[in-house]
């Protein structure tokens, strides 16, 4: 997507490099329909003829979802589509389809986490979701969360679910989401009459794709435009499962590489090695599939898991305090530049380490971010135009005082403030202390 999305040049663009040319991305959209069309495996962009394979077959579908142009997973996503026998022995047990874009896609049933460049799905022949992959932590580092072994050992798991279809098709219904706010991406407000339903490869092709990133930015922008506060699970989507002190190993489908002390996920007695076949009910096929459990959790809640053991399956039981999501990190994301434009004017925060609040004489109980980078046009200009500057230390921000990571204060923001209102600011520079006032913009 080559055009300016709510004040921010696409996300993607950042990770690729502002040098690469939109001839170039145009020519990699092209590229990669052209190669899959000739090679003639995969189903391009045509989800109903997967359904309708699937039905006649037999198979289940597994659904790729891919943002050409972003970096993110390139790695596995060429792996995947490699005509490497050792892979595609796994995926001839499905009908495969891949679709770059999201115009038109079925808000009801992929629901997923929309910062990512990279997702898959497998759907028995009657839509029901079988399973999910697909999981990101970083904005550019993707080893940690997937890999190619990660992913074709979880479709091995998907084909055994698929198998015992009839056993389990009542719990696979928790794998569906809530009715959308919309049907499609490009019926949002925010994305309405920009787009249509379908790529226009007579045309300008990049410019004519909603991103997932963008499918994100519009179901957050769609609820601000409420003048309500955000809900927690549009505030904080699809939480990682490290922030429950659980660390699932990439490689394996379902196995967990270790466990923190002192948290969550060790009081309730998951241990390293752990195969968490089923969790909230559900059954699990990879860290994606947690991390929809966790997006559906309330605050607080408690949630069952089943682990199979050398020694056999054991039930565990998962509490989650009131305001667990919270402690997850959102600052990584392509949405968070939307946040920072409503309730910072544009800076990027990072909090000062125990060392530079040290040095600085920062006291412990204020808030302590550091500005990293002011923006420099349009909306992301406000703080700029406020009056704020890199290296400015935030001490208080409006009634807000208390040490805190930007992703918190973008929520205690997004939770207390509404457009048109003026936060007062508090900060340090050098030696000084100043007071400044941040905009909340829409």
């Amino acid at each position: 997507m080559l055009r300016f999305f709510g004040g921010f040049a696409c996300w993607c663009l950042l990770v690729a490099g502002a040098s690469v040319s939109a001839q170039e991305r145009e020519i990699k959209v092209r590229n990669d329909q052209s190669r899959i069309l000739k090679e003639g495996f995969w189903i391009y962009n045509n989800l109903p003829k997967g359904i309708e394979q699937a039905q006649a077959t037999g198979k289940p579908v597994l659904v790729v979802f891919r943002c050409i142009p972003c970096e993110a997973c390139a790695q596995l996503d060429a792996a995947v589509i490699e005509d490497n026998p050792s892979v595609r022995k796994w995926l001839t047990q499905f009908v495969p389809v891949r679709i770059v874009h999201t115009n038109g896609m079925d808000m009801n049933k992929f629901q997923f986490d929309y910062d990512q460049s990279w997702a898959a799905f497998v759907l028995h022949a009657d839509g029901t979701i079988i399973g999910r992959y697909g999981t990101r932590s970083h904005q550019t580092d993707s080893d940690s969360d997937v890999s190619l072994a990660g992913f074709l050992d979880s479709l091995s798991v998907a084909l055994a679910l698929h198998r015992d279809y009839d056993k389990v098709k009542q719990q696979l219904a928790a794998k569906s989401g809530p009715t959308a706010p919309f049907a499609r991406p490009e019926l949002f407000p925010g994305l309405k009459e920009k787009y249509g339903s379908s790529l226009d490869y007579e045309g300008k092709v990049v410019q004519s794709c909603i991103h997932c990133h963008q499918v994100g930015e519009a179901v957050r922008e769609y609820y601000r435009s409420l003048q309500q506060p955000l809900p927690t699970e549009i505030m904080f989507p699809y939480p990682h499962p490290k922030i429950l002190g659980l660390t699932m190993d990439p490689a394996r489908a379902r196995s967990v590489l270790s466990v923190e002390a002192n948290t969550p996920a060790a009081q309730a007695g998951f241990q390293a090695g752990d195969q968490l076949v089923e969790f909230d009910n559900q059954p699990i096929i990879s860290t994606a599939d947690i991390q929809w459990v966790l997006h559906r959790a309330a605050s607080p809640a408690t949630l069952t898991a089943r682990v199979q053991r050398a020694d056999g399956q054991h039930q565990l039981t998962l509490q989650l305090a009131a305001g667990w999501r919270e402690s997850g990190d959102i600052a990584w994301r392509a949405t968070s530049w939307a946040l920072r434009r409503m309730v910072t004017g544009g800076l990027r925060l990072e909090p000062l380490t125990d060392a530079e609040r040290q040095a600085l004489q920062v006291p412990a109980d204020k808030v302590g971010l550091k500005v990293k980078h002011v923006g420099q046009f349009n909306a992301h200009a406000a703080a700029k135009r406020a009056g704020f500057k890199e290296g400015d230390v935030l001490l208080k921000v409006g009634s807000f005082e208390q040490p805190m990571t930007e992703s918190q204060l973008f929520a205690k923001l997004i939770g207390e403030y509404r457009t048109g209102d003026m936060v007062d600011v508090e900060l340090m520079r050098g030696d000084k202390r100043l007071m400044l006032q941040l905009p909340i913009q829409p």
